[in-house]
C-alpha cells in the first residue's frame, strides 16, 4: 500500500471514509488544514472523515549506500543530479511556452491591424457608394431594378413561377440530350476496348498496404471528415468536414493547398471537375458552391446554388464535366449547368417524408442512381427524368453508391451493409454484411479499373471484384486508426496505388505500400 499523495509506503497510514484512499497522516492533516478538500477527488474532507489503519510496524532495512559516508554522498549526488535535470526540463518548457506566447501575441497584433485597415477601407467604400448613389439619376435606378439578377444567374422575371406556384426551369434541352447521347456512345465504345492497365496495383501489393501518413486538415473543435474526393489527373485530395470547411491537400508536397470557407454547416459532399478546374461542394446549409481554380492553386467561389430547401447530401458530376446533379433531403434532385450555375430541372416533390441521401451517375452518363432515407434505390433515365427502376431490400438510409466502370454493377451501402446489383437483370446478386446491426456502412467505392471494391464502416475492407457467379474475395482489412469507430469515406488513388480514408476525427489517412518497398509481380486477377 502506498500513499495517494507521496507515492511511498506510509509510516503512519490513515484512510478516507469517503474515497477509500490511503494517506500518510502528517501529509493529509496538513492538506486538510490548508484546503479542507481531498487532494485526489476534490471532495470536502475533514479530520473526522479520516480513520487510522493498524499495521504491523516493519523496520525498514537501511540501504547499503547509507552504511558509509561516501555512500551517503553518492545518494545526495544522485538526488541533486535528478533535481538539476528536472529543473533543466522545466526551463526548456518555460522557454518554449514564452516563444509560443510571443508568436501568438504577434499574430493577434497583426490581425488587429489588418481588421482595422479593412474597417477603414470598408467605411471609405461606403462613403464613395453613398456619393455615387446620390449622383445616379432616378431613371437609371429604375432601369437597374428592371434588370435585376437573382441568384444562380436567372432574371427575376414575372413568369419565373407558374400558375401552380412552382418555379419554371429551362429543362434539359434537345441540344443537351444530344450532347449526353454522343458522350454515352463514345464512352460505351471505349469501354468495350478498355483493358486493365498494367500499372494497376496488384493483389499482393494491396495485402501489404498499411498507413503511410496521417494529415490533420480540419479544426479540432469540430472534428470529422465526412467526404473525400481525388483529382483524376493531379495528386490532389479534397475533404469536406463537420467544421463547415473543404480542404484541398497536395499529396506530393504534403501541404494544404487551400481551405475553402463559406458554408455555414457541415460539408457533406465534394467533387472535382477537372475539365475547367472546377470544384463542387454540398452542405447541410441547403446550398451547393461551385469553385473556380486559379493558376496559383487557390479557388474562388463562382456560383452559390440555392434551389434546395433541405440539407444537400450528395453531388455527382456527369462524364462531360459540364453538368452535375445534387441530391437533397427535400426529396428532390437538381440537374445543373456548371458553367452558368443554372438549375435546368428539379425532379421530385419537395417533402419531409423521404429525402435523397446519395446519388451517382452511371459511367456512360445517361443513367442516374439515387438512394433515399427510406432504404430505397432509384434508377433514373436522365434524358426523360423518369424513374425506370427501383431496388429495395436495404435497411436504413442508403448512405453511398458506386457504379463499376464496366457499366454492369451498382454497389449501394446502408445500415445492413453493401448490396451489389446487376443492372442487366435489375436484381441483387450479392450482399456483404461486415458489421453488427448497429453499425452502418458509410462508404462504398469501385476503383477506376473496376478490379477492386472498398467498403467502410467501423473499418475499411477491400474486395477483389469478380462477376455475378464467382466469389468476391476479401483482400485486406484496415482498422479504423482514428479511435472513433466510424470511417465515413474511402477513395482509391490512381491505379489503386493508395487509399484515402476519412473518419470522424480531423485526420486524412493514406494507406499504401511503406516508403521504399517495391511492388512485387502481381498474381493473376483470375486466381
Amino acid at each position: 500500500m502506498i500513499c495517494a499523495i507521496s507515492g511511498e509506503v506510509p509510516e503512519d497510514p490513515v484512510i478516507s471514509k469517503k474515497s477509500g484512499l490511503l494517506y500518510e497522516r502528517r501529509l493529509i492533516e496538513r492538506h486538510i488544514a490548508d484546503y479542507g478538500k481531498c487532494p485526489v477527488t476534490k471532495e470536502e474532507l475533514s479530520m473526522d472523515d479520516i480513520l487510522p489503519v493498524k499495521i504491523n510496524k516493519v523496520v525498514k532495512p537501511r540501504p547499503l549506500q547509507a552504511a558509509s559516508i561516501p555512500g551517503l554522498l553518492g545518494m545526495f549526488q544522485n538526488e541533486w543530479d535528478a533535481l538539476m535535470l528536472s529543473s533543466f526540463a522545466l526551463e526548456q518548457q518555460l522557454h518554449t511556452a514564452r516563444q509560443e506566447l510571443s508568436h501568438a501575441l504577434y499574430q493577434h497584433d497583426a490581425a488587429c491591424r489588418v481588421i482595422a485597415r479593412l474597417k477603414k477601407e470598408r467605411d471609405e467604400a461606403r462613403v464613395l457608394l453613398a456619393q455615387a448613389e446620390r449622383q445616379i439619376p432616378l431613371s437609371s435606378a429604375v432601369i437597374a431594378n428592371d434588370n435585376a439578377i437573382v441568384s444562380n444567374g436567372k432574371r427575376a422575371a414575372e413568369d419565373e413561377f407558374g400558375p401552380d406556384g412552382k418555379r419554371i426551369r429551362p429543362g434539359i434541352t434537345s441540344a443537351i440530350i444530344t450532347e449526353l447521347t454522343e458522350c454515352n456512345s463514345m464512352l460505351s465504345g471505349q469501354r468495350k476496348k478498355r483493358q486493365v492497365p498494367p500499372t494497376l496495383a496488384s493483389i499482393d501489393a494491396l495485402e501489404r498496404y498499411t498507413q503511410v501518413s496521417s494529415h490533420p486538415l480540419h479544426r479540432t473543435n469540430k472534428p470529422g471528415i465526412l467526404t473525400v474526393d481525388i483529382h483524376p489527373s493531379k495528386d490532389l485530395i479534397a475533404t469536406g468536414g463537420v467544421d463547415t470547411n473543404a480542404v484541398l491537400y497536395d499529396r506530393s508536397s504534403g501541404q494544404i493547398l487551400c481551405t475553402l470557407t463559406g458554408h455555414s454547416k457541415k460539408v457533406t459532399s465534394v467533387k472535382f471537375v477537372p475539365k475547367d478546374e472546377l470544384f463542387v461542394t454540398a452542405s447541410g446549409d441547403k446550398t451547393v458552391r461551385v469553385w473556380q481554380g486559379a493558376d496559383d492553386g487557390n479557388y474562388s467561389c463562382r456560383h452559390i446554388l440555392k434551389d434546395h430547401t433541405a440539407d444537400v447530401q450528395s453531388v455527382t458530376v456527369h462524364a462531360t464535366h459540364k453538368y452535375c446533379v445534387t441530391a437533397s433531403l427535400d426529396n428532390t434532385w437538381c440537374f445543373y449547368d456548371l458553367a452558368s450555375g443554372t438549375c435546368l430541372t428539379q425532379v421530385g416533390e419537395p417533402s419531409g417524408q423521404e429525402g435523397y441521401t446519395s446519388a451517382a451517375f452511371h459511367p456512360d452518363g445517361l443513367i442516374l442512381g439515387t438512394g433515399t432515407s427510406e432504404a430505397l434505390v432509384r434508377i433514373w433515365d436522365v434524358k426523360s427524368q423518369s424513374n425506370v427502376a427501383k431496388f429495395d431490400g436495404h435497411m436504413g438510409s442508403v448512405t453511398a453508391m458506386s457504379f463499376s466502370e464496366n457499366g454492369y454493377f451498382l454497389a449501394t451501402a446502408a445500415l445492413d451493409g453493401v448490396k451489389l446489383w446487376d443492372l442487366r437483370k435489375l436484381k441483387n446478386f450479392r450482399s456483404f454484411a461486415p458489421y453488427d446491426s448497429n453499425t452502418s456502412t458509410n462508404a462504398v467505392e469501385f476503383d477506376y479499373s473496376g478490379s477492386y471494391l472498398a467498403i467502410a464502416g467501423s473499418d475499411v475492407r477491400v474486395y477483389q471484384v469478380a462477376n455475378v457467379k464467382l466469389e468476391w474475395n476479401l483482400i485486406k482489412s484496415f482498422p479504423d486508426l482514428s479511435g472513433t469507430g466510424k470511417v465515413t469515406s474511402v477513395k482509391f488513388g490512381t491505379d489503386a496505388k493508395y487509399l484515402a480514408v476519412g473518419s470522424m476525427d480531423r485526420n486524412l489517412r493514406i494507406f499504401g505500400l511503406p516508403e521504399g518497398e517495391l511492388e512485387e509481380p502481381s498474381r493473376s486477377m483470375d486466381e
